[in-house]
């Protein structure tokens, strides 16, 4: 089970470390690697892909569901494979960190743009990464 709870708890920090770093220091964009990614700071009142703009409430909820089940489930994730507790720490991790923006801001603090996907953030990419961790192993085991 520390698998599982060290992942959500280090994606966590990860993602909100990164998004006070962004806060403080972030006033205009940076290039990292010119036409590929820019750093720019963007307040994303939606889901991903500006699903659900200005549904704050519904996604709080949503948010808090998927979190209580996540922890409500960690007994099953004791027995299951590693690929199970890792991605579902991570999408735990992920789905607090944007939580936390949601119920502090009122928004998602988004700051990473490949100029071709909508802006981004590290716990986005923690929970589309457990869910790719928990899919792709699914696949291979059949």
């Amino acid at each position: 089970m520390r698998t599982f709870y060290l992942t959500a708890a280090l994606s966590l920090l990860l993602d909100q470390v990164a998004k006070i770093l962004v806060a403080n220091y972030l006033f205009h964009p940076v290039v990292l690697l010119p036409g590929l990614v820019v750093l720019r700071r963007v307040q994303n009142p939606g889901a991903a892909f500006g699903l659900f703009a200005q549904r704050n409430l519904f996604l709080i909820l949503v948010g808090l569901l998927l979190s209580f089940t996540l922890l409500l489930a960690h007994n099953r994730l004791k027995e299951a494979p590693a690929f199970w507790r890792t991605g579902a720490g991570l999408i735990l991790g992920g789905t607090l960190g944007n939580l936390i923006d949601r119920l502090r801001l009122g928004h998602v603090v988004d700051f990473v743009d490949l100029g071709f996907w909508p802006v981004f953030n590290i716990a986005d990419v923690a929970i589309t990464c457990g869910v790719g961790i928990i899919i792709l192993n699914l696949l291979r085991e059949r």
